[in-house]
């Protein structure tokens, strides 16, 4: 648990005072930071930069040889990516002026406050993995690839929309800061939350938790772990699960259904990387990398004070939405093909053939159980499969079930359906808008007649009468 924390690569401390060196050093370690190389002669900083690649650098103005003012001129053109943050005893102002508009990244006067230095380093920490991520970003947007395909290969997908979170996903999983995943439930959060920590490189375990219906004592002792006699019945101590992370990622899946009490917590752990375990009045440090997930809308809970306005924004650090299925449905051929043919393999049965109407019938459902709502209603049919082409007669129960519009009994139409149409004014009249419904039915169906029946609540017969009624007489 004591392993170095980011920045992963190294900060370079320049000053000609050893004191001021290990004072440097022993502040950052107390927030976490642990990479560093120390110069205490100027002339040593060109040939570091020029074989190490360097973080951010802390950069003392007075030095015998090579002046600090000297170093940074070359630094900016040199190496423009370095923040190059400027620590001196002189508190002149124009020299302040005069390092800022050489390319300064900061400007620090001794003697240096520890919280002062802290942020200042944080943010150009901050500042470069925001930079790398971006660049990696144009690079893979620009060329349309993806350096890890492999990384993917759980979620089966044609769509562009998901290539582009992909694509963002490679992006951001090397970073160390918490990375916060939305979208409906079923849609795959945690196969995304599995591929980031691929893709991450981390040593350590990939470890979820889902942290739905835990009260605040059962999250702290499910995370954190605790001492013997911590509580009653805690006969031996255990370790939490952050450190079976250790060196990994945990996933919070359900982050929105966290207590005040847990947010609070989790916030510490977020902002210091420490925590206490149940019982114990000892600090433990966390290198894992935080991830959680969430089906709710987390800037309404903020706004209305349900979630942690500080909490919220720390975790919003990276961002993945996940596409429900029906903003997807060209996704719906091949999780068709591949849900049968797992179910298939499951049941000990021939993969079956679906019938051609089928992906125009699923097309016309919206799915508010996504992918997994698909995954269980093939299954169920690949269940009652005997042979030959696949029923969809499975398909339909499940689908009229749960949206009756489709079945034709608009008593039970849900709730949401209520004030979709829009009326135009003057009215159509009941032959007008009795076409206009045939051929919106026709469309979303594909121009397929049985499922475009479906969806209107009629037989094929009663559609094909009313088309041939609308027809053109020759």
């Amino acid at each position: 648990m004591n392993q170095a924390t980011p920045p992963q690569r190294p900060i370079l401390l320049v000053d000609d005072e050893a004191q001021a060196l290990t004072s440097f050093e022993m502040t950052l370690r107390s927030a976490r930071m642990s990479h560093f190389i120390s110069c205490h002669d100027s002339r040593d900083v060109l040939p570091v930069l020029a074989r190490e690649e360097i973080e951010v650098m802390l950069l003392d103005l007075w030095m015998p040889h090579v002046s600090g003012e000297e170093l940074l001129q070359k630094i900016t053109v040199d190496y423009p990516d370095v923040p190059v943050i400027i620590i001196t005893g002189a508190d002149d102002v124009e020299t302040a002026v005069r390092c800022m508009r050489q390319g300064a990244f900061d400007y620090i006067v001794k003697p240096v406050e520890k919280s002062r230095l802290v942020s200042s380093v944080r943010r150009a920490v901050e500042l470069r993995e925001l930079h790398r991520e971006n660049q990696s970003l144009k690079a893979r947007v620009l060329s349309d690839r993806l350096n890890r395909p492999e990384a993917f290969e759980a979620i089966v997908t044609v769509s562009p929309g998901m290539r582009s979170i992909f694509q963002y996903v490679e992006a951001v999983a090397p970073s160390p800061r918490p990375l916060l995943i939305t979208g409906d439930t079923g849609v795959g959060k945690e196969l995304v939350a599995r591929a980031v920590h691929t893709l991450s490189n981390r040593k350590g375990a990939f470890v979820p938790v889902n942290v739905a219906g835990l009260d605040d004592h059962v999250f702290a002792d499910t995370l954190f772990g605790h001492k013997r006699g911590a509580f009653t019945g805690a006969m031996e101590a255990r370790a939490g699960l952050l450190e079976q992370a250790a060196g990994g990622t945990i996933f919070l899946d359900e982050i929105g259904d966290l207590s005040a009490v847990s947010q609070v917590k989790l916030l510490r752990l977020l902002q210091e990387g420490e925590y206490l375990p149940l019982g114990s009045d000892l600090v433990k440090r966390s290198d894992a990398r935080i991830v959680v997930a969430t089906n709710q809308n987390l800037e309404a809970a903020r706004n209305s004070a349900r979630f942690r306005k500080d909490l919220y924004y720390r975790l919003c650090g990276h961002h993945i939405h996940i596409l429900p299925l029906r903003e997807r449905r060209e996704d719906l051929p091949v999780l068709l093909g591949h849900f049968l043919e797992k179910a298939a393999a499951s049941l000990g049965k021939k993969k079956p053939t679906p019938p051609d109407e089928l992906v125009k019938l699923l097309a016309s459902y919206h799915f508010p159980g996504n992918v997994r709502e698909l995954e269980s209603m093939v299954y169920n049919a690949v269940s009652l499969h005997a042979s030959g082409k696949l029923s969809m007669d499975a398909f339909k129960s499940e689908i009229f079930k749960k949206q009756p519009a489709l079945a034709g009994d608009p008593a039970d139409a849900p709730e949401e359906a209520a004030g979709v149409l829009a009326f135009p004014d003057p009215l159509p009249t009941l032959k007008q808008a009795e076409q206009l419904l045939v051929d919106e039915a026709l469309r979303r169906a594909g121009g397929t007649q049985s499922v475009a029946a479906m969806m209107l609540g009629i037989t094929r017969q009663a559609l094909n009468k009313r088309l041939k009624k609308a027809a053109p007489a020759d």
